[in-house]
């Protein structure tokens, strides 16, 4: 069954996504930069470091895309929009969204490792459940 969702609830959604997306852009990016600025000398560094800045970039992307989406749903918008165009826009929005969780739930999982295998074990696990609900609510 398939529902059609209004302009309405699109922009209710896309505010709440912007927040969420603008908040863990600036933790992932305050990530690589503590990272930055520490030698990388561990490999496990490295790896934190990769999932963090595409954690980063992923929600930097999904918080642009999701500002667009608001635009095009609040009224008195100027300019008129395709039904491709309002939908290449969500698709673009969701799945950097997804992919931004994704990154930063490595990085929570990845950062046990750093000090010790059984504290790795721990965040590792911990991450995977929190990855899990996370997509529950989701979808």
């Amino acid at each position: 069954m398939m529902i059609e969702i209004s302009l309405e609830y699109w922009n209710k959604l896309a505010t709440q996504t912007i927040l969420i997306s603008s908040l863990m852009s600036g933790f992932s990016i305050a990530v690589v930069v503590s990272l930055l600025v520490n030698e990388l000398t561990k490999p496990i560094l490295v790896k934190i470091q990769g999932a963090a800045i595409i954690a980063a970039s992923s929600f930097l992307i999904a918080l642009f895309s999701w500002t667009s989406i608001l635009m095009m749903t609040t009224e008195g918008f100027p300019g008129d929009f395709s039904d491709q165009e309002f939908l290449f826009t969500r698709i673009i929005g969701a799945t950097t969204f997804t992919i931004g969780i994704i990154a930063l739930s490595g990085v929570i999982g990845l950062s046990g490792w750093v000090r010790s295998k059984k504290f790795g074990i721990f965040t590792t696990i911990i991450s995977i459940i929190t990855l899990f609900s996370i997509f529950s609510m989701m979808f």
